[in-house]
């Protein structure tokens, strides 16, 4: 089962991360998306699009998927699908 309290707005997890481990990221829900990744914009784009919308992930969000979460989360491919499966299986566990 997941832990969804450490589940991030882009549907990630810190938990394990070398960054987080070796101290060079604080983590995005401990730090409210202020990371080092994102130093040059201020804070996560993600990270204050799901607070905005009052959901702890993209997934969540009534507006999900939008257009630009491909793009703004390049890293992942398969990030609607991702974020879909997350939002299944919080739904069964919420329930």
């Amino acid at each position: 089962m997941i832990d969804f309290s450490v589940i991030t707005s882009c549907g990630e997890c810190c938990v394990g991360c070398e960054k987080k481990c070796k101290g060079i990221c604080p983590g995005c829900i401990e730090s409210d998306g202020y990371v080092p990744e994102w130093a040059q914009s201020g804070s996560c784009k993600i990270h204050a699009c799901a607070r905005e919308h009052e959901v702890q992930f993209c997934g969540l969000c009534k507006e999900f998927p939008c257009e630009q979460l491909p793009q703004i989360i390049s890293w992942n491919p398969n990030i609607i699908e991702h974020l879909s499966n997350l939002r299944d299986e919080y739904n069964k566990v919420k329930r």
